[in-house]
């Protein structure tokens, strides 16, 4: 343009003090010193040499001002270069007049002064000059230099428009940049070629950290928890791999079916008439169907023909007399059976040695409670000792001191709406829903409440300044991130409307606002919830204000507890204050002091005692009733059916009767009575204080654990106390209902009212087993019935004793898989965990030995009292015996209506080839959906579940996922680092030149640039490179020493004449190459100094306020020991971003570890609850994997098979496979709580298995699996053990389980329904249909062969065959149709 050679001044001097003169004339040579000044100030320019429209005294304000750019920027040059050019033409350009207009003067006694201009310069050099300053960090604050030159600009208009603003601290006149052409050709656009920080020379060049386009290209790293690495459509790899084998299966099966029935019916029909002449053809020739195809009941017709019936044992009945000459025996089954038989006889025979024996060895266990402790530390209940991150948190706090303990306070107006159910997992607060807090009168209140605070005292007479944060020393000013702040912690200067201002002042540039600390206060650290708005935020609409005052710790015991005792006090002030804040100033507070979280975590408050009293009176009621049940006497009727005949009969009281007594028989229950008769067995066959000492026998074995395992120095967690009683109260009744229900059973055998073996009413047939759905293969005549086959009349205590050696293995077998599996769950490392499944594997082995000792006891005692008519809970009271009137066979059985269903019903249906077909295609598309559904499950849990419901951090923890937007800060510690020499330096520093790009600052700078996988969201702060650049000399109010002695430092009140830059003059000269920067012992000397220095606005780089606590020394203090370099991760809103950002800080750390050659390590407060989670997965398949190995070993040697062993570890594995795929669908994470659920899951599921598995292992031929009539024999014997076992599995295992897991539900603690009601609802449910459907099915296809005989020892078997006598302790074929 044609102004652009024209040289013209528009202002020159200073009129009024700061302001500048108009002069509208031109530039002026300026004398040699002045010369020397200007280039000293400015540096190489193009008017160096030429005339100037600046004066000394503008020079000497210029040199003031760039001291803080110098301490900022130093570490780039181009942005200090840029930054001085772009002033120092502002204010001396000899062609000032041709870019500057001014638009407003005013009158001074110097003359006119300037108050505004317009300053025109370039869009291209303006963003040049931005660009070379934006990336550019501070260190000290984790933030960036613009953030304090630029206000955090994001664009080079804003930045402009800072630098431009008349303020306190920046310009005393405003300077516009209009964006529009100048109005005149008299005027140009400033338009110069700005440094770029990527140029190669010396006076531009920045490090990486300050500048992106400098550094190295790295590859993209992919986020910690980014999903399947397969995929096709909306499925992993590993989904539509199942999904498409199953599908292939289920059709391959399905056409395998069709087309298998369509040949057989056409090979029946071609030899119709050769099948039918050839009626001596073994049935075995013929084996056909799917699945069972060999099933006797095809072929009974045949088998009833041809094959004998003898009784060899239950389930063999239709074999060949060849195939069972030899049967099988397994020693272990006979040695425990042998084994349990002699305890029943001991503990039956005597039973009150029994209980003083059992007793007194309680009593001892108990004592233990001498040493109960409770352990309440959060850390110590959730994080294993040996961890990797408790010890980096150890070395952390033994370093570096602890860190702070942080007492917060979320403030937001009432009413409000928080729209969820508390102690939920999930965000409970819709930002959106609650009016703006920011008013006057919440301000003015809220600030009074910041003056009690102050001034608040506890007992001890501790108020905040004894341990709050002081970074500017012990004289300083505390820390408190508050709105106050902005405000100078003082209202009273402000009206309704003044205060607006401020605070947007205040929010838009927190510089010029520095609270009493002195640092800057963004409004991310005390707004939340601020609402944007054409993508401005507009803060004065902010939902909440977020105050947080910072608390120093010690790991000193006594420090903390004095800081304890003030925050007791703070806690009680603000309880007070929440409930008043409301009708007071129309504002609800949620907030945390650092007792707060340790103490809600230990209130007892979730522990329901009535929730606990009702779990077991419920089972005490169930268990009372169902144990009963089984003993009513042939002879009585029903409660129910006693009332309605008595009911019917009552009217005949006012009838005169027609008939004589003497003439005709009356049945006595047509007899009218005023009060009903009500059944014998309601008074004596009733078992309520049999079911309540079962009941106090859990009690028993939970305290005496209890008593163990704090004798050994294991102490109890909350959970223990909260869950144990449930679980063992669950798993210890099982045994209770098999032991009862098989005394039941040798009773109707070998009891006072046993009744014929063989006997079946004639003209009746009840369909029985699948093999013989026509007729019993025990049907006789009555000529058969003789003396020889009357069942064997045996005493109380050989009745117990058999009882025992029946059950018995079966009860060591679940015990023991179930103990194992419990003690399984302590190779989980965390403590609470840990000792939750001590507890737990030490009361359900105690409650098992008690169950097969003392229990057996009590059976007998209870049975000799049935049998001799007395009352129960009343023994002393007996009823007369009734007459004995001879009668026919009895239909009774012994068996209630859970095993008619099961016998005739339940087993046939489930042994049809069909049926057994669509079972294991339904199993099969479970396992299949579990699959599919465990790839969802989630890992964490959530704190909030862990807190009582009506605890008020619950709310705390909502506000604090809704309003805070700063992420926790992580610290990388890095150890064995030389940091005196150059190398070490190196490996450390950012800011120079030959810093190494593996570096740790310059790795954390480009990890920064991926916040997406590194989680890292600010600059680090680097103390090396802040050190070195305090040393530099143009940051002349740093680094200074005396004149006269340089080997002193001048102190903050040393005159200034007296003192010089530390590195001023020296050889070679202080540069970012790192050449001449001191080393060795020097290096410490400058360091301590640095390390001392206070950080203020003269020297903003000093030590002491930002890295005070950042760097550990040697004993002896002459080398460094430790350090951190601090940054902070994103705002972390749920488990999975926790989780997410300690897996990426690890493996940021491991990548410094192993590039350096040393070790470096990520610390932050939450990484020792979240450590768990870096092993978990691992953790599981371990615990899994060894509980199922002896899950296959326990079974496989106590059933004698390894076949069996097998199919029942696959079945066990299922059903935990199955709770796993609940876990997702319910919203239960995998967390080491769950964990030890899957663990038990394995356990229980193991009960569910056995008893069928050892019923299955117990009858039959002990055939092979290849035998022609080994399917024949699998579904005889399945058949048999479900009607022998099946209603113990049911009532007695399923549905206590049910009663007493359900009664959790209506627990008040998230966490107790989360992680224990659902979790054990799914497994019992997955636990009965695997094992009451599945497992029979796969069984009788594929089970290992039985021995049939080792239900006898040799002299019950001797006795059995000299009598013509089959042992049957359950009649499959006598009840008919009409019994049922």
């Amino acid at each position: 343009m044609a102004a652009s050679g024209v040289q013209k001044c528009a202002m020159r001097g200073s009129c009024g003090g700061i302001l500048p003169c108009v002069y509208d004339g031109p530039p002026v040579d300026p004398d040699q010193e002045t010369r020397q000044m200007f280039n000293e100030i400015c540096g190489p320019s193009e008017f160096t040499n030429g005339p100037l429209c600046c004066n000394a005294g503008q020079l000497e304000t210029l040199k003031a001002n760039f001291k803080i750019i110098d301490a900022l920027a130093s570490s780039c040059p181009a942005c200090r270069n840029n930054f001085r050019t772009f002033f120092c033409t502002f204010t001396c350009s000899p062609k000032q007049g041709t870019f500057l207009d001014i638009t407003s003067t005013t009158d001074t006694y110097e003359g006119k002064a300037v108050t505004s201009l317009d300053f025109y310069v370039a869009d291209q050099y303006a963003e040049a000059f931005y660009d070379s300053c934006k990336s550019v960090q501070y260190g000290n604050t984790n933030g960036y230099v613009m953030d304090i030159i630029g206000n955090g600009a994001k664009n080079y208009t804003s930045f402009l428009k800072f630098l431009g603003d008349k303020q306190p601290m920046g310009s005393p006149f405003q300077i516009n940049f209009p964006q529009t052409p100048p109005p005149s050709d008299s005027l140009t656009q400033l338009n110069r070629t700005a440094r770029r920080c990527s140029d190669e020379d010396a006076l531009s060049r920045c490090p990486c950290i300050d500048c992106p386009d400098v550094c190295p290209a790295i590859p993209s790293v992919p986020p910690p928890h980014h999903g399947p690495t397969c995929t096709i459509g909306p499925l992993s790899c590993l989904s539509f791999i199942v999904l498409v084998t199953y599908s292939t299966a289920v059709i391959a099966f399905i056409l395998g079916f069709i087309i298998q029935n369509t040949l057989r019916k056409r090979r029946e029909k071609t030899y119709e008439r050769v099948a039918l002449s050839e009626d001596t053809a073994s049935p075995r020739t013929h084996a056909r169907g799917l699945v069972g195809a060999g099933s006797l009941a095809q072929y009974i017709e045949e088998d009833s023909t041809h094959s004998e019936s003898r009784h060899l044992g239950r389930g063999a009945s239709l074999l060949d007399p060849i195939d069972t000459v030899q049967p099988r025996h397994y020693p272990l089954n006979s040695f425990l059976r042998r084994s349990f038989y002699r305890l029943g006889i001991f503990t039956a025979s005597s039973p009150w040695l029994t209980f003083t024996l059992v007793f007194v060895a309680l009593g001892v266990l108990n004592i233990g409670w001498k040493d109960f402790k409770v352990e309440t530390d959060p850390v110590r209940l959730w994080v294993a000792p040996s961890s990797e991150s408790k010890l980096q948190k150890d070395f952390f706090d033994e370093n570096f001191g602890p860190f702070y303990r942080t007492e917060q306070i979320f403030i937001t107006s009432v009413p409000g709406s928080i729209g969820s159910e508390h102690n939920a997992s999930s965000q409970a607060i819709t930002i959106g829903q609650k009016a703006p807090v920011l008013s006057y009168d919440h301000l003015k209140y809220w600030m009074e409440v910041e003056d009690d605070i102050r001034r608040l005292k506890s007992p001890k007479g501790y108020t905040l300044k004894d341990f709050c944060f002081k970074p500017m020393g012990p004289r300083g000013a505390c820390v408190v991130q508050s709105v106050g702040a902005w405000f100078k912690n003082d209202f009273d200067g402000y009206n309704r409307t003044s205060w607006i201002s401020e605070l947007e002042k205040c929010a838009n540039k927190p510089v010029e606002c520095l609270p009493d600390f002195q640092q800057p206060l963004g409004p991310q650290y005390v707004l939340g919830g601020v609402p944007t708005k054409d993508g401005r935020k507009n803060y004065l609409d902010a939902e909440a204000m977020v105050v947080t005052y910072v608390v120093t710790d010690s790991v000193e015991p006594e420090y903390q507890e004095k800081v304890a005792d003030w925050e007791n006090a703070l806690k009680d002030y603000l309880l007070t204050l929440s409930e008043t804040a409301g009708s007071e100033a129309g504002l609800e507070i949620a907030f945390s002091t650092g007792v707060s979280l340790e103490e809600e975590i230990n209130k007892s408050t979730n522990t329901d005692v009535k929730i606990v009293v009702l779990s077991y009176l419920a089972m005490f009621f169930y268990v009372s009733f169902t144990l009963g049940s089984g003993a009513s006497s042939r002879e009585d009727d029903g409660v129910v059916s006693s009332l309605v005949e008595w009911g019917r009969n009552f009217p005949k009281l006012f009838r005169r009767s027609s008939l004589s007594s003497s003439t005709i028989s009356i049945d006595s229950r047509n007899t009218p009575r005023i009060f009903p008769r009500l059944p014998r067995s309601l008074f004596v066959g009733s078992k309520f204080t049999l079911g309540l000492f079962g009941i106090i026998l859990v009690i028993l074995s939970v305290s005496s654990s209890v008593g163990l395992f704090s004798f050994l120095g294991v102490k109890v967690t909350l959970i223990i106390a909260e869950v144990i009683p449930f679980l063992v109260l669950a798993v210890g009744v099982d045994n209770v209902f098999i032991l009862v229900h098989e005394l039941d059973r040798q009773n109707f055998l070998h009891g006072p009212n046993s009744v014929p073996s063989s006997y079946q009413p004639t003209g009746l047939d009840a369909p029985m087993s699948p093999t013989n759905p026509h007729r019993s293969p025990f049907d006789s005549t009555h000529d058969e019935i003789d003396a020889a086959s009357m069942p064997l009349y045996l005493s109380p205590e050989e009745r117990v004793a058999r009882t025992l050696a029946k059950m018995g293995p079966s009860i060591l077998l679940s015990t023991i898989t179930e103990t194992l599996a419990f003690a399984l769950g302590a190779l989980v490392p965390m403590p609470a965990v840990r000792n939750f499944a001590l507890y737990a594997a030490g009361s359900v082995l105690l409650n098992a030995t008690l169950q097969v000792t003392v229990f057996m006891s009590a059976l007998l005692l209870d049975l000799k009292r049935y049998e001799a008519n007395r009352i129960d809970c009343f023994p002393c009271i007996r009823l007369p015996s009734r007459i004995a009137l001879p009668e026919g066979p009895s239909n009774n059985t012994g068996v209630g209506k859970i095993g008619r269903f099961i016998r005739r019903y339940y087993a046939p249906f489930l042994l049809k080839p069909v049926v057994k077909a669509l079972v294991l295609i339904l199993f099969g598309g479970i396992f299949v959906a579990s699959i599919i559904s465990i790839q969802g499950i989630q890992l964490g849990l959530d704190q909030r579940l862990a807190l009582p419901a009506e605890s008020y951090l619950v709310n705390y923890f909502d506000n604090l996922d809704a309003y805070l937007n700063i992420g926790p800060p992580v610290y990388f510690v890095v150890k064995d680092v030389n940091a005196t020499s150059r190398a070490g330096q190196q490996s450390l520093c950012g800011r120079f030149t030959t810093c190494a790009n593996s570096s740790v600052a310059n790795q954390l700078e480009m990890g920064r640039k991926m916040v997406d996988s590194s989680f890292i969201a600010e600059p680090s702060a680097s103390w090396i490179d802040d050190y070195l650049q305090w040393l530099n000399p143009v940051n002349s109010d740093c680094c200074r020493v005396f004149i006269k002695d340089e080997t002193k430092f001048c102190g903050p009140r040393s005159r200034a004449a007296s003192c010089k830059p530390c590195f001023e003059g020296r050889q070679p000269p202080w540069n970012i190459t790192m050449d001449g920067l001191p080393e060795g012992p020097e290096f410490m000397r400058y360091f301590k100094q640095w390390w001392n220095s206070p950080t203020n606005q003269d020297c903003p780089i000093a030590g002491m306020a930002g890295f005070g606590s950042a760097i550990s020394l040697t004993e002896d203090k002459s080398e460094i020991a430790a350090s951190h370099f601090r940054t902070f991760h994103p705002p972390l809103k749920n488990q999975q971003d926790f989780i997410d950002a300690f897996a990426a800080a690890h493996r940021i750390a491991d990548e410094m570890s192993e590039d350096l050659g040393t070790t470096v390590f990520p610390y932050s407060l939450f990484y020792v609850f979240f450590d768990q989670y870096a092993h978990i997965v691992a953790i599981t398949q371990e615990v899994l994997g060894l509980g199922l190995a002896s899950v296959l070993i326990v079974t496989a040697l106590l059933l004698g098979s390894w076949r069996t062993g097998t199919i029942v570890t696959s079945v066990v594995a299922l059903t935990v496979l199955s709770v796993m795929g609940v876990m997702s669908v319910w919203g239960i994470s995998l967390n080491a709580i769950s964990l030890v659920n899957l663990v038990i899951s394995l356990g229980i599921a193991v009960e569910f298995c056995a008893h069928i598995a050892r019923a299955f292992m117990n009858v039959g031929s002990g055939l092979p699996i290849d035998h022609p009539s080994g399917q024949k024999e699998r579904d005889e014997r399945m058949w048999t053990a479900l009607v022998d076992v099946g209603p113990s599995v049911l009532s007695g295992i399923t549905f206590t389980k049910l009663i007493g897991m359900s009664v959790l539900g209506l627990t008040r603690s998230k966490l107790l329904e989360i992680y224990y009601f659902r979790m054990w609802l799914a497994l019992i449910i997955a636990g009965a249909l695997h094992g009451l459907v599945l497992l029979p099915v796969v069984l009788s296809l594929a089970g290992g062969p039985g021995f049939p005989h080792q239900e006898l020892d040799e002299e019950w078997m001797a006795n059995a065959i000299r009598n013509d006598y089959e042992y049957t302790p359950f009649l499959a074929d006598d009840d008919s149709i009409r019994s049922d």
